[in-house]
């Protein structure tokens, strides 16, 4: 049965027609490097920076501008020596797992329409897989190995979709995604909310009283403090909460945990040590669905749109860019600031001489709006008269269940 092809929406300070498709000035792409190497020896052969300053490295985590440059690895760091036991009875042989997707892999899947392919950042058992079986139940999820591959798994129809962690109820935005929005040409076609229950897992037959060391994502670390300081263990930051439960599984260390999901657990056969570990019992992670081509937006239920916009220099712009939405009674659910790139500090004045110098910024807003309403119409026309850019990301419906 054909469908009809929704139409892109985007707006310009430069054209004032709502609904129109045009090309903007696409920034130029990066790579991100994913071989991050750590430096706690386990024993098993891999590498760990040993978690020394919890705090910088959550915020390394999710503040992603300068991270384009290699982390200088530090010297090996000596370890007692530490008992390695072959993991057994896992839930399924692990060389079954799916590999992750790198972004320079350029290979051909089957269409036949039977399920729709989903990627996500991490392995089996990360919670942003579980943000994408919400979504689609019957889905068929595919790993990759980052954030920029999985936006490329659906620019190179590799996938259909990917899913997208956003900002915890916790950590805040993660501002790396917020970023890789801008570079791509994909659209926002859903949200998913979904409540994190971390964990700490240890092999079979294990007690959390044994354990010397935690493994987990270092965002995950941070969420989980209290617990761990309880347990006066070495906290080891790894790439994501899903990998920390693999390489347990993998190479059976008795005295190292890993703060993961339960479908982890359940994935890599550990053993459930404690369940809702984290410090603020309300941890929730909300994720972006994000597509090729956007979807037409209804008015029957709750829908969300989300803008990226430039402002021009001058007192009050904005407070004026926010107030089209004020008096348009439309409520702002996110505003959020990343400094541009391309132009990171701006001249007050033409002379070099004790000139105040500041940053320029894009602002990201989500507002509570469907683009097929008239008032979110007239809104962004209102505020194309102050962006020197404005793009629309997608609109959504909302995902108001949790």
């Amino acid at each position: 049965m054909a469908s009809s092809k929704a139409v892109p929406i985007w707006v310009s300070a430069n054209h004032r027609q709502l609904g129109s498709s045009y090309s903007l000035h696409k920034p130029s792409g990066f790579c991100l490097n994913s071989n991050s190497n750590f430096n706690v020896n386990l024993g098993f052969g891999r590498n760990f920076h040993k978690w020394e300053c919890l705090g910088l490295l959550a915020q390394r985590a999710i503040t992603p501008l300068e991270d384009e440059k290699p982390l200088i690895d530090s010297p090996p760091v000596e370890t007692e020596n530490t008992q390695i036991t072959e993991s057994r009875g896992l839930h399924k042989d692990l060389n079954s797992l799916p590999k992750p997707l790198s972004a320079t892999d350029n290979i051909s899947s089957p269409i036949d329409g039977s399920k729709v392919r989903v990627a996500y950042q991490g392995v089996p058992g990360a919670y942003s897989e579980a943000a994408a079986l919400k979504a689609y139940p019957k889905c068929e999820t595919v790993p990759c190995e980052q954030f920029e591959a999985v936006f490329k798994a659906v620019e190179l129809w590799l996938v259909d979709k990917a899913v997208l962690p956003i900002e915890n109820s916790v950590g805040g935005s993660i501002h790396r995604n917020y970023d890789l929005l801008l570079r791509h040409r994909l659209h926002i076609v859903g949200e998913v909310q979904l409540v994190v229950n971390h964990c700490l897992l240890g092999l079979p037959g294990v007690k959390k009283e044994e354990l010397k060391r935690v493994l987990s994502h270092p965002q995950a670390l941070d969420q989980c403090e209290m617990t761990l300081n309880k347990l006066g263990v070495i906290r080891v930051s790894a790439d994501d909460t899903a990998g920390a439960a693999q390489i347990i599984a993998y190479n059976g260390v008795r005295d190292t945990g890993a703060v993961a999901s339960t479908r982890a657990a359940e994935i890599y056969g550990l053993d459930i040590l404690a369940e809702k570990i984290q410090d603020d019992s309300d941890n929730i992670t909300r994720f972006l669905i994000l597509a090729r081509e956007p979807i037409i937006p209804g008015t029957n239920r709750p829908h969300k749109t989300s803008i990226v916009f430039t402002l021009e220099e001058g007192p009050g712009i904005l407070f004026k860019a926010l107030a089209v939405f004020a008096l348009r009674g439309i409520n702002l659910s996110k505003i959020e600031s990343r400094p541009q790139r391309k132009r990171p500090l701006r001249i007050v004045d033409d002379s070099n001489r004790g000139s105040a110098k500041y940053f320029d910024y894009l602002f990201y807003i989500d507002f509570e709006a469907s683009m097929m309403e008239p008032r979110a119409q007239f809104a962004l026309g209102h505020l194309q008269e102050f962006a020197g850019f404005l793009r629309v990301l997608g609109c959504y419906p909302m995902d108001t269940a949790i």
